[in-house]
């Protein structure tokens, strides 16, 4: 047979070639052979024929698996340019809305200005118009007041109206709805997103696609408490049955306090479920009032009665699967009950579009990714095991936050200073439920206390805080408490009633689970690694595990406004089940954040500290007011199990910890917190115990000089405060070390690339050796040319891989390692410079 030819199969070859193909799409030459001898109706077929053959069908399967993509890709891009014309539909009635309402202005002025009435019937004309206008806006209905009545047709009647005030807000101009910014629709983001302008409470609008069945979305949207975190809980009072198999229920629900400083909200809403003629689900809700079948008794002991404005979902079928929905939340959270300064906590639509419109938005599109096995998971637990975990740290964490009295908690006396309140919790439902199965813990412990704090700070990005937090625990954490919480979880015959002060240096490897679909959480494992300095210290240095949720560090993420870090101790075991006693940090800003302004971009932590000249001193009125008097709370709970006997002794260490870390938090808070100074004079901070960066600056470009004879910067640069400017913004990554070759070898200086690369900051630096960021090959190369670099003064290492202190590996193409020599011309470091680095 003429190998050049085509061939043509018979039904019995493709089917025995599509049995080796179903097993193995890509076989070797030996495998084909084989294939061949096997099989006698394929002994007249060539082997490069064979592999024509599979490299067609690979070709074909290929190209199936493209088309099929396109396919869903087309209709995705379909309904949401059905979605952007119905929405540039409603931005048109908005348009036409407002020109009539400037035209009725015009002529009221026009009215007034011709008539011969008094400037207070003038006021009085133009006025009563437009609030006459505003509220028929605002509040359609509001000329008939709600039923007073508690029977099925009131109810109904009730729900009909909220059922025409929803839709009007959904899909029509009955609130004036403000794009939120950084939201960019498109098949595959979270949606279209708008807050509200100019309505009595906040509201948040959101219009997104998923790859899920109405009724199935319908499903979870409902069981609010399993995607909406602040949801504490969620009760159908009663349901009675409605035309079109709707369904009316009187709901109450509870939703926790971000804060220690304000108190929880509860709510009594009327929930109207039913179909339209256009096949769409509708589920709308607002809230009663005790004349229209609402609660007769006050708020709860610790809440405090919010309005729910008509809100909801609806719920469209789309062409060729899934579904169109749009989620409208309007509240009023009767702000005035709360101290001045957090107002804005409950005057903010867009807080609340993060918490409950997109969150809502990005769970359905989590459960519709997982479901069609788009994202994959480590750790060989199923998504909803990780759900569930995520889900138990952030209700363990706003338990604690809260304390609710219902709970079980109770408020110890203060030691005299207010700033750290210790909770106490003897309820056996703290260690009976789902999460506590172990009974025989009831006769271990005494129970379980939290001490908590909140702060008030100024001009520090949350993302940032929260950041740092989590990269560099050794920062604020005790190592010594850590022990303690993971041993007394586990009714260790070791747990200590009180931990050392300072405990025992550590270093963590965070080991990732799952992230959500917009990155914005990410769930993972941390490893504390423990050191023993002496031979009695073994028994206590051991690794230590944590469970640990991780939320709005990124700041790319599209309405990011909060920010938290939550974690607790877990055993190696990890069962589903395990019981986890959550504590951690939630940052959120009480002001927006200013779009598009100098710290939009800031990833990276100390380093951005700036300051002008030798001494760091600001000069005032250069300071940017776009970032002044932006604030944020952080709110602290840390939760420890304690025995009778012990209770003392760990009250005092958990409020002497929460102040150490409230300490550190300052500290922190204060070296990270943005310059609003944004000159060209700004240098680095130098650190403590090293020569002034300028000096540092210098020293390192005369020695590259020096020793290569080539120059580091541009040749003409002027010396002084330039050269470290310079130095700072180059484009590669420059690090010093110190000069010994061991394993005290660390860091004492980097450049902006160079602290980006190393995904540190320039206070944290000093905590990363030499050693743990090159891989071994890099290592050999380094000892290898280390003799070199000490002789001759610089050596050139080959391109190589080296790891971040996040773990990252990063790839550089070249690198040049050279001495760095002080005025006396001794050796004061070794300065390095990775070249066209990148992550891997």
């Amino acid at each position: 047979m003429d190998p050049s030819k085509y061939v043509r199969y018979t039904q019995e070859q493709v089917e025995a070639l599509e049995r080796v193909y179903a097993e193995c799409p890509k076989p070797s030459s030996l495998r084909r052979q084989q294939l061949i001898r096997d099989c006698p109706i394929l002994s007249n077929i060539e082997p490069k024929q064979i592999k024509v053959w599979f490299q067609n069908r690979r070709c074909r399967e290929k190209q199936r698996k493209e088309s099929c993509r396109l396919q869903t890709v087309n209709r995705k891009l379909n309904a949401m340019n059905k979605l952007l014309m119905e929405e540039n539909d409603r931005l048109q009635k908005q348009v036409s809305q407002l020109v009539y309402e400037n035209g009725f202005m015009r002529t009221q002025l026009h009215t007034v200005s011709v008539t011969t009435t008094t400037d207070t019937s003038c006021d009085s004309v133009v006025m009563s118009g437009q609030q006459q206008h505003q509220q028929q806006q605002q509040n359609p209905t509001s000329l008939h007041p709600l039923r007073d009545d508690h029977s099925p047709a009131g109810l109904l009647a009730i729900a009909e109206e909220t059922l025409a005030e929803f839709l009007g807000k959904a899909t029509g101009t009955a609130v004036d709805w403000v794009q939120m910014i950084g939201m960019k629709p498109g098949p595959d983001s979270i949606g279209i997103v708008a807050v509200s302008r100019n309505c009595s409470g906040v509201a948040a609008r959101a219009c997104g696609l998923v790859s899920l069945e109405p009724t199935k979305v319908a499903e979870i949207l409902k069981d609010r408490i399993s995607w909406f975190r602040d949801c504490r809980s969620l009760d159908v009072v009663s349901a009675i049955p409605a035309g079109n198999g709707g369904t009316i229920e009187l709901v109450y629900m509870q939703i926790y306090a971000p804060t220690t400083l304000a108190s929880a909200r509860d709510f009594w809403t009327l929930r109207y479920t039913t179909n339209l003629d256009d096949g769409s689900l509708m589920i709308c809700e607002r809230s009663l009032a005790s004349s229209t079948g609402g609660p007769t008794a006050p708020p709860a002991s610790c809440f405090v009665r919010t309005e729910m404005l008509p809100s909801g979902y609806l719920i469209r079928p789309c062409e060729g699967g899934g579904s169109i929905i749009h989620i409208v939340d309007h509240i009023d959270f009767d702000s005035c009950s709360v101290p001045e300064v957090l107002r804005p906590l409950y005057e903010s639509s867009k807080i609340l579009a993060q918490k409950m419109t997109m969150a809502a938005l990005r769970h359905i599109r989590q459960i519709a990714q997982e479901t069609n096995g788009e994202i994959q998971y480590s750790g060989g637990r199923q998504p909803a095991v990780l759900r569930s975990l995520s889900q138990r740290l952030c209700r363990g964490f706003n338990d604690a936050v809260n304390g609710f009295v219902d709970d079980g908690w109770s408020i110890m006396g203060s030691d005299g200073v207010e700033d750290v309140t210790i909770a106490v919790n003897s309820s056996p439902s703290k260690f009976t439920g789902s999460q506590y199965n172990n009974l025989s813990m009831l006769s271990t412990y005494g129970g379980v206390l939290c001490a908590r704090a909140s702060m008030l700070l100024q001009n520090v990005p949350p993302a940032l805080l929260v950041r740092f937090l989590r990269e560099h625990r050794s920062e604020w954490a005790d190592y010594g408490v850590d022990v303690y919480c993971a041993d007394s979880l586990k009714a260790s015959p070791y747990a200590v009633p009180c931990a050392k002060t300072g405990g025992f240096p550590s270093s963590q490897v965070i080991l990732p689970l799952a992230q959500t679909v917009e990155n914005e959480e990410s769930l993972e494992v941390v490893r504390l690694e423990g050191h023993a300095f002496s031979p009695e210290d073994i028994a206590l240095s051991r690794d230590m595990y944590l469970l640990q949720l991780c939320s709005g560090i990124d700041e790319t993420t599209s309405g990011a406004t909060c920010a938290q870090l939550v974690f607790a101790p877990i055993d190696e075991s990890f069962g589903d089940d395990a019981p986890l006693l959550p504590s951690g940090f939630r940052v959120i800003p009480l002001e927006p954040k200013s779009d598009g302004g100098p710290t939009a971009n800031r990833t990276l932590d100390l380093a951005s500290a700036l300051e002008v000249g030798h001494g760091g001193a600001r000069s005032s009125g250069e300071a940017d007011v776009a970032n002044q008097n932006v604030r944020s709370v952080l709110t602290i709970a840390f939760q420890f199990t304690f025995e009778n006997h012990y209770r003392d002794s760990v009250v005092a260490m958990a409020r002497q910890y929460v102040r150490s870390i409230v300490g550190s938090v300052q500290r922190v808070a204060m070296a990270i917190s943005p310059s609003p100074l944004h000159s060209s004079h700004l240098v680095p901070k130098s650190l403590p115990g090293s020569p002034e960066a300028v000096t540092l600056a210098r020293w390192i470009c005369r020695s590259f000089s020096v020793h290569t004879g080539g120059e580091l910067l541009q040749p003409d640069s002027p010396a002084g405060d330039a050269v470290l400017k310079q130095l700072w913004h180059h484009t590669d990554a420059i690090m010093c070390c110190s000069v010994k070759m061991n394993a005290s070898a660390v860091f004492t200086f980097a450049n902006q690339a160079g602290l980006d690369m190393l995904e540190t900051t320039l206070v944290a630096l000093q905590d990363i050796m030499l050693e743990k960021i090159l891989d071994e090959a890099g290592r050999k190369i380094l000892l290898s040319e280390f003799s070199k670099i000490m002789h001759q003064g610089f050596a050139y290492l080959p391109a190589g891989v080296c790891v971040s202190s996040m773990g990252r590996p990063v790839s550089y193409d070249q690198a040049i390692a050279w001495k760095v020599l002080n005025d006396e011309d001794s050796n004061h470091c070794l300065a390095f410079m990775f070249m066209n680095w990148s992550f891997v």
